[in-house]
């Protein structure tokens, strides 16, 4: 520890911003290790900003990825552990003003037009975080894929030809769901160009649309014995084990999507009423039943799993920082794991959407009508709840007109 200090108060980052950051990490629940782990990283990196004369008040991303850029020759590991350990400092010394924040004035011209993007997706057409998270990195990919070392945007970077391009060029050997995905966002950053007077006219129509047939397939679903050997896996005897138990109930008994699970706070289950605050897709908001058995596997996660936060998520991450889950691919990767213990795997990409398809499949097959399963599902178009009708495959077998055999009508 000494021998620590002394390195920090030779020259660099001054011992004391270390040890405040570290205190502020220690709150938060990181374990001890952790903690040495990242005061290891601070301290060469202050001896680094020692010996090429950087000050304090001169750090910023460039100063970190300088840093990093030696470590070519370095562990994955020690990489791993730096990058973050890194952006977390910074980020503690802007908010305690030690460093001043970046302004947009002092931001690369890419930078300014993705962040001024997101900010119209987010004010000017509502969408939420998540679907910033959906469609934001195809803009990023496009800007750096068209920047000039200088951090300046392509000249010809806002024509037809160039989007079009791009767009068939990324596309090639994606999945069909990326493929879909990427000319909405394209098309829409089309039109955000055009807003803003950087193109004389709207290219929306330049982004070339990719084929989709409506219902062409069956919904991709899990049968309930799945289901419940899915739920089954989880080991209720730990906390994370409570946690995964409790999302796995509420994908399966309510049909949840991944991201309205991570936006649940505390204050979004009404305990007296039975009733679950369901900020959905649109920035809608519904108030769906809570059942027993979801609500008793929520309750058991709050008292023995979810462990003291200041963050009011009802459920957060396994490990430090004690706070809500990232986004959906978190629920994802729990969906996933779920599976690996089970044992099995789907036809199809592990989804947490494939509990929503089951749900909706036994309801069908229980004799639920579409107007039914809507309600439940919160589909706001017809559209949304109709391909379900292909899983009664004996009610379709009822309707569907005989085959032709040799030797019949034509």
């Amino acid at each position: 520890m000494n021998a620590t200090r002394t390195v920090s108060e030779s020259g660099g980052l001054p011992a004391h911003h270390i040890d405040a950051f570290l205190d502020r990490l220690r709150t938060a629940h990181y374990s001890e290790v952790s903690l040495r782990k990242k005061r290891r990283v601070l301290c060469a990196f202050s001896g680094w900003m020692k010996n090429r004369n950087i000050d304090l008040i001169d750090l910023d991303e460039s100063v970190t990825a300088r840093f990093m850029n030696r470590m070519i020759d370095a562990s994955r590991d020690r990489v791993q552990r730096a990058r973050p350990t890194l952006r977390q400092f910074l980020a503690y010394l802007r908010a305690e003003a030690i460093v001043c924040s970046p302004t947009l004035g002092g931001q690369s011209e890419i930078a300014r037009i993705y962040r001024r993007y997101l900010d119209h997706l987010r004010q000017d057409r509502g969408l939420a975080k998540n679907s910033l998270l959906v469609y934001g990195p195809f803009i990023r990919d496009f800007l750096d894929s068209h920047s000039a070392n200088d951090g300046t945007i392509l000249a010809d970077a806002f024509c037809a030809v160039t989007i079009r391009d791009h767009f068939l060029a990324y596309s090639e050997g994606r999945s069909a769901e990326y493929t879909r995905l990427m000319p909405v966002a394209l098309r829409w950053f089309c039109h955000f160009l055009f807003l803003r007077g950087d193109t004389p006219r709207d290219l929306y129509e330049s982004v070339p649309s990719v084929r989709k047939w409506r219902q062409s397939t069956v919904p991709t679903f899990l049968t309930p014995e799945q289901q419940e050997a899915l739920i089954a896996s989880a080991d209720r005897s730990t906390p994370t084990g409570r946690r995964d138990y409790a999302i796995l109930l509420l994908l399966a008994r309510l049909g949840l999507r991944a991201g309205e699970i991570v936006a649940m706070q505390l204050d979004d289950i009404h305990w007296r009423s039975g009733e679950l605050v369901v900020h959905g897709k649109g920035q809608m908001v519904e108030h769906v039943p809570l059942p027993s058995e979801v609500g008793a596997a929520i309750a058991t996660y709050l008292r023995d799993g979810r462990g003291a936060s200041a963050s009011r998520h009802v459920f957060l991450r396994r490990l430090a920082p004690r706070i809500g889950l990232a986004g959906p691919a978190a629920i994802g990767k729990i969906v996933c794991q779920a599976f690996a213990r089970a044992g099995f795997r789907p036809a199809c990409r592990v989804s947490a959407h494939l509990f929503r398809h089951g749900l909706a499949t036994t309801m069908i097959r229980h004799g639920a009508s579409i107007a039914e399963i809507a309600e439940v599902l919160r589909h706001r178009s017809p559209d949304s709840t109709a391909i379900y009708a292909k899983v009664a495959f004996e009610d379709l077998r009822g309707v569907a007109r005989s085959w032709p055999t040799a030797g019949g009508a034509i």
